[in-house]
C-alpha cells in the first residue's frame, strides 16, 4: 500500500470517527477496516456497527499496556501489544448486539472495559 493509500485511509477513519459513524467506502472485495484504540479502561469506539455478513476487519491497538480483546459470541480473540496493531476480521453471519471485552488484565479498571459490535440486518 502506498503512503497516499494510508494518509486516505487513516483521513477516511478519522472523518469518520468524528462525523459519529464508523462507515467507510472500500474497494468491492476487500474487507471495510475499523481501528479501534484499546486504551485504560476503554475501547474507542465504545460501539462499532456493521451489517449481517460485511466483511471487516478490525484493527486493534493499545497505547499505553498490553490488552486483550475477545469476541466471545464469535469465538475471535487478539493479544493487543503496544506499538503491534493485532488485527481481528470477522463476517458476522447474525444481526444483534454482541458485547466484548478485555480479557487481559490491564488495571484498577479492567473489569469494566467492554465495547459492543452492533450487526444490523
Amino acid at each position: 500500500m502506498s503512503a497516499n493509500t494510508d494518509r486516505r485511509a487513516m483521513l477516511v477513519t478519522l472523518a469518520t470517527c468524528l462525523l459519529g459513524g464508523t462507515g467507510a467506502v472500500v474497494k468491492a472485495g476487500e474487507p471495510r477496516v475499523i481501528d479501534v484504540v484499546a486504551k485504560k479502561f476503554e475501547f474507542l469506539p465504545a460501539e462499532i456497527r456493521v451489517r449481517k455478513g460485511e466483511a471487516v476487519l478490525l484493527q486493534f491497538t493499545a497505547p499505553e499496556v498490553p490488552m486483550g480483546v475477545n469476541f466471545a459470541d464469535f469465538h475471535l480473540r487478539a493479544d493487543v501489544i503496544p506499538g503491534k496493531p493485532a488485527s481481528v476480521a470477522l463476517r458476522p453471519d447474525r444481526a444483534g448486539s454482541f458485547t466484548f471485552v478485555c480479557d487481559v488484565f490491564c488495571g484498577t479498571g479492567h473489569e469494566d472495559m467492554s465495547g459492543v459490535l452492533v450487526v444490523e440486518d
